[in-house]
């Protein structure tokens, strides 16, 4: 098995502040999917920069305080923003939510592709203007020296219409090397009668050596290609809290696991990943269902270590 590249991962895109709004009382806490993956892959002993936006105000303060506390480098540049991104949730007597967002996004100076490892990004980072186009360029960068993944981690809210952003989000895509979404990415996207399958299968044909659909309870579907065949994967079998960062999780494990086994994190490592057969990928496709997991099993979007991972493991020795 391969170590884990010295050179660090990079996650770009956002980081906010979501506000919840409940029986006249109001929450705060840091939030924003990339930040999610960046301290997932920490928890797992990666080394992880976060590139995003972000003000020199008390709510940046919170964002740069809590990466921090998870071992992760906010890339210089971060906090220039004039004001800390914020997403407002409403909640009524259901749990239903209502949104609204306040924030810009752009995108600071990163890292040369040579001097990161991998770059993950996602969510609406990748389409909203001006920093998407930003993000686009990054993507193709690093897919020329490096290997990308992406997670459209669809969010109608900021996103417009599934027809405004489908053409940026499939050319994302056809320059990643792993692709991972959940079947309401796609439902939103394509329309709820379309196959799942069928999409996958559209994606895999762009270029990704790896397509991976989360679908909640019913566990996670993955190509690769590579292999003629899909595989199903169940999800693991813990008792609910929530599921805030369940997908964000999902990646970090499977990122960390490819990263162990040398499938990421260089251009050889790109070249495995695709002639990759599912005994080389399902040890991440587990280490992926461990830690999300263990993040729903917990409030809020839990970031688990390698211990927590081993523990399950040897509860557990399918999942090896």
């Amino acid at each position: 098995m391969a170590t884990t590249p010295e050179a660090p991962v990079l996650c770009l895109g956002e980081a906010l502040i979501d506000v919840v709004h409940r029986d006249g009382e109001s929450t705060e806490h840091v939030g924003g999917s990339p930040l999610n993956v960046a301290c997932g892959l920490a928890a797992l002993g990666h080394p992880t920069e976060l590139a995003a936006w972000w003000a020199n105000d008390p709510r940046g303060k919170a964002i740069e305080e809590l990466l921090a506390k998870n071992n992760v480098r906010a890339v210089a540049g971060s906090s220039q923003a004039e004001k800390t991104a914020v997403a407002m949730a409403y909640l009524d007597e259901q749990g239903r939510a209502t949104y609204e967002f306040d924030l810009e996004w752009k995108v600071p100076a990163l890292p040369a592709p040579a001097e990161i490892s991998h770059l993950h990004t996602g969510s609406f980072a990748a389409t909203l203007a001006p920093g998407g186009n930003d993000v686009l360029r990054a993507v193709k960068a690093q897919s020329i020296v490096g290997t990308v993944s992406y997670d459209p981690n669809a969010r109608p809210h900021l996103m417009g219409t599934a027809d405004q952003v489908v053409d940026r989000i499939e050319e994302i895509i056809s320059v990643a090397d792993v692709v991972k979404a959940s079947d309401e990415d796609i439902e939103w996207l394509y329309g709820k009668d379309t196959p799942v399958e069928d999409i996958m299968r559209k994606w895999l044909a762009m270029g990704p050596a790896m397509v991976v659909v989360t679908r909640g309870p019913w566990g996670a579907y993955a190509r690769l290609a590579n292999e003629r065949d899909m595989l199903v994967i169940d999800p693991l079998n813990v008792e609910l809290a929530d599921t805030v960062g369940a997908g964000d999780s999902f990646m970090s494990g499977m990122l960390s696991a490819l990263l162990d086994a040398g499938l990421l994190g260089s251009a050889e490592a790109k070249s495995r990943l695709r002639e990759a057969t599912w005994r080389e990928i399902v040890p991440a496709l587990h280490r992926a269902t461990i830690t999300s997991g263990l993040t729903v099993s917990h409030n809020g979007a839990y970031a688990p270590n390698r211990d927590e991972v081993a523990q399950v493991l040897a509860a557990n020795p399918l999942l090896g």
